[in-house]
């Protein structure tokens, strides 16, 4: 039995996700090298990487592209270390970071445009009192947490413990 980590995803479309993510990763492709010789589209990719049900056609143009068949694509096995088309817990933790992070530096350009927008705003409409400040405190102390999380400054949480209740809720090493 996989323990998936994202909430909200089943087992088969976590492991879809993390296995065209491997695969992708493995040739040194883009999502976007990827869509376009796949013939489908970055959207439809990122929605596959993300764990979102993937339709029959866009699975045989993936497995088609990958050189696979399709049933690997479905392949809902447990995972282990000698079965290259797995993965293992490393390369999971590796992709969950890459995932993390990119999402903190997406979450930061947001913060950094919308505040921009908001003291140019500020400065047109009410050049006298700047309230543009509290919505850059409130939201610089969610950036703040969002940064202290992905980048594990205090590791109460870290990845061996995680490792551990894995290891616990299976009764087995990882």
């Amino acid at each position: 039995m996989l323990f998936c980590l994202d909430i909200g995803v089943s087992q088969s479309e976590w492991l879809l996700q993390m296995i065209v993510r491997k695969l992708r990763l493995q040739r040194g492709w883009s999502q976007e090298h990827l869509a376009e010789i796949s013939n489908l589209s970055v959207r439809t990719i990122q929605r596959i990487e993300r764990g979102q049900k993937a339709g029959l056609e866009s699975l045989k143009a993936l497995a088609s592209v990958f050189d696979i068949d399709l049933a690997q694509l479905h392949e809902e096995a447990p995972m282990n270390e000698n079965d290259n088309e797995n993965m293992t817990w490393e390369e999971q933790r590796a992709l969950e970071y890459v995932r993390d992070v990119k999402g903190f530096y997406s979450h930061l350009t947001s913060f950094i445009l919308v505040m921009t927008g908001l003291f140019i705003l500020n400065f047109m409409i009410s050049p006298g009192y700047i309230w543009a400040w509290w919505s850059l405190f409130g939201w610089g102390i969610g950036i703040v947490s969002h940064a202290l999380s992905v980048f594990e400054v205090f590791t109460f949480f870290d990845a061996n413990w995680e490792r551990k209740q894995v290891e616990k809720r299976l009764n087995r090493k990882l």
